[in-house]
């Protein structure tokens, strides 16, 4: 009988034994301690801290170190004691814990303050990039620090949950502060931020249409005041129109008819939101002549230079000054006014994102792992990433996110 010839698979199946290719499992990083140091703040008239007692103690509960200089808290009505029965370690000198790994601020470091730095720490503040100098940008690269500024960080639907959170505070204190600043007492026009019966209501004016202007309309609406808009974005108008659910003024900052509106305004609030880094100037000083005596401007936008031309920044020991008779108020951090408000509103975002980070292997694993934490890197390792630091001053800069795809 002849042999049957046998098929190359049924061979090869003869002479070994065939298994499932095997793949190498991904081995899940472990959680990374951390060691958080927060400074006290020296910037002038600055009462926020970034942490609340309870946040610190979660954040030591999963098994990381915090350092807090001493009196860091207290302007915010936080004690020192409240720090360390949460699990804090209460630091006597800035120098000490200028030490820790990574710093959580809320305003810029000083150029003092980075000297303290040890090469290869990590910065978490806000930037103000209006404000900053090349010497502070040369300063954080000499120490290869790298920084993330927390009004660029972006949540997973594109927003900017600190700047909003601000914002909405920053809102609601103008309104506050505007009622308080038009009574006789602080020589203002002696009026009632609203209307009664009988009374004519306050006419108030809002340069922007964001989230600034969404919650001080809300608020000057909720007193009675006449309300009017201007932005020369007329989704932001529509949306602000819808989210207020009234039929408010609105308009497109048009020269000659916010030149006349003006005229009749008792407050401006000026929240328009800075593009490429400083406000445009949209309210002239020959319209602020033209405005009623005692009438009163509040610049919310001072941080970035302002859009009043007659603005210029004050202190909240000294916030206001005259100009034309027109009573100014242009304080850069207003949300440190109601300084622990504003802490535990920063602290609520702060804390998810610092345990997020632990959990997925430390601060630059976080930061190449998600593009919107990767957004608020404005200096890496020593390297320039910021292109609007790179253009304001003329230094080279380097893509981030081309780093990133060679690292993976």
């Amino acid at each position: 009988m002849a042999k049957s010839k046998t098929s190359g698979f049924e061979a090869l199946a003869q002479e070994t034994v065939l298994y499932p290719q095997e793949k190498l499992a991904k081995i899940k990083k472990d959680n990374r301690s951390f060691f958080l140091g927060i400074p006290k703040e020296i910037a002038f008239s600055e009462n926020r801290i970034s942490l609340t007692p309870e946040a610190v103690q979660l954040v030591v509960d999963n098994g990381h170190r915090v350092w807090i200089e001493a009196g860091a808290g207290v302007k915010a009505k936080f004690s020192d004691r409240e720090y360390s029965d949460a699990g804090a370690e209460i630091m006597k000198t800035a120098n000490e814990v200028y030490t820790a790994d990574i710093l959580l601020k809320i305003e810029p470091p000083t150029v003092e303050e980075i000297e303290m730095m040890k090469p290869g720490q990590t910065v978490i503040s806000a930037l103000q990039i209006g404000n900053q100098t090349k010497e502070f940008v040369n300063a954080l690269m000499n120490k290869r620090v790298t920084a993330l500024a927390y009004e660029f960080i972006e949540d997973k639907l594109g927003g900017f949950p600190i700047i909003r959170t601000l914002s909405e505070i920053a809102g609601n204190a103008a309104v506050i502060l505007a009622s308080e600043l038009l009574s006789s007492e602080k020589e203002g026009k002696g009026i009632l931020l609203g209307g009664i019966t009988g009374v004519p209501p306050t006419n108030m004016l809002i340069l922007g249409a964001g989230t600034v202007a969404e919650n001080a309309a809300r608020s000057a609406l909720g007193l009675g005041a006449d309300v009017k808009v201007f932005d020369n974005h007329l989704y932001k108008l529509r949306r602000l129109k819808h989210i207020l659910g009234t039929q408010i003024y609105t308009s497109t900052i048009d020269t000659a008819t916010l030149s006349e509106c003006l005229k009749s305004t008792d407050v401006v609030i000026g929240a328009l939101r800075a593009e490429k880094g400083r406000s445009s100037i949209v309210i002239t000083e020959d319209m602020v002549m033209q405005m009623k005596p005692d009438s009163l401007i509040i610049d919310l936008s001072i941080d970035h230079g302002g859009c009043v031309e007659t603005s210029k920044i004050m202190t909240h020991d000294n916030p206001t000054y005259r100009k034309h008779d027109v009573i100014h108020y242009c304080v850069p951090n207003i949300t440190s006014r109601v300084a622990r408000t504003a802490s535990i509103a920063l602290s609520n975002i702060f804390t998810p994102t610092i345990l997020r980070a632990g959990e997925e292997g430390g601060i630059s694993d976080m930061i190449f792992n998600h593009k919107w934490f990767l957004n608020g890197v404005y200096t890496y390792n020593g390297t320039l990433t910021n292109k609007q630091l790179g253009t304001k001053f003329r230094m080279e800069c380097r893509d981030l996110s081309l780093l990133q795809a060679a690292r993976f």
